[in-house]
C-alpha cells in the first residue's frame, strides 16, 4: 500500500463546551435565540418575532420548546416574570455570548504575525497559572489533567469575556 497523502496536523484551536451545550446549540434557531437574548430579556412572543425578522419562522410552541432546551442546558435563564391580567409572562436572557464567524480564506496569512507574537506573551502568563490549577481537588470520575486544562480555559474565557464586554462599553460611551 502506498501513501497518497500525509500531513502533520498542528493543534492550534481548542473548543471548550459540554455535550449538553453542544446539543443545545446544534439547531441554528437555538443558536440564533442565544444571539438575540444577548444583553436583552425577551418573552417567548418577542423571541418568535425576532426570529421571524432573521428568517426563522417558528411557531410559538416550537420557540417555547427551544427555550426549554436552552434553559435545561444552562445557556439561558428566566430573567423576569410578569403577571398581567391573570397571565404570567416569562422573560429570558443569557449570560453567554456566542461568537459565530466565518474566517476569510487569508486569515492565517493575514494575522499570523500578530497571533504568533501575542501567543508567546499569553503562554508565559498561562505557564504561571497552570501549576495553580493542577492543585485543584480531583473530581470523582474525572481525569485531573483534563479538568486542570478545562480550568485554565475557563480562566482565559472569563478574562477574554471581561475584556470584550468592557471594551464594548467604553467604545459605546465615547
Amino acid at each position: 500500500m502506498s501513501t497518497l497523502l500525509e500531513k502533520e496536523i498542528k493543534v492550534n484551536r481548542i473548543l471548550t463546551t459540554s455535550v449538553k451545550h453542544a446539543r443545545a446549540i446544534e439547531d441554528p434557531a437555538r443558536s440564533k435565540i442565544i444571539e438575540i437574548l444577548y444583553h436583552r430579556a425577551l418573552s417567548a412572543d418577542q423571541i418568535a418575532n425576532e426570529l421571524k425578522k432573521t428568517g426563522y419562522k417558528k411557531a410559538l410552541t416550537t420557540v417555547r420548546h427551544h427555550l426549554d432546551i436552552l434553559k435545561d442546558s444552562g445557556l439561558i435563564e428566566i430573567a423576569k416574570i410578569e403577571e398581567s391580567r391573570g397571565a404570567i409572562t416569562k422573560f429570558y436572557s443569557t449570560s453567554t455570548k456566542l461568537l459565530g464567524y466565518v474566517a476569510p480564506d487569508d486569515f492565517d496569512s493575514k494575522y499570523s504575525k500578530v497571533i504568533d507574537s501575542t501567543s508567546v506573551k499569553i503562554e508565559k502568563i498561562l505557564r504561571a497559572i497552570t501549576p495553580k490549577t493542577t492543585r485543584t481537588k480531583k473530581i470523582k470520575g474525572e481525569n485531573s489533567q483534563d479538568y486542570s486544562q478545562y480550568l485554565v480555559m475557563e480562566i482565559m474565557n472569563r478574562a477574554m469575556t471581561n475584556i470584550m464586554e468592557n471594551s464594548g462599553r467604553k467604545e459605546s460611551i465615547k
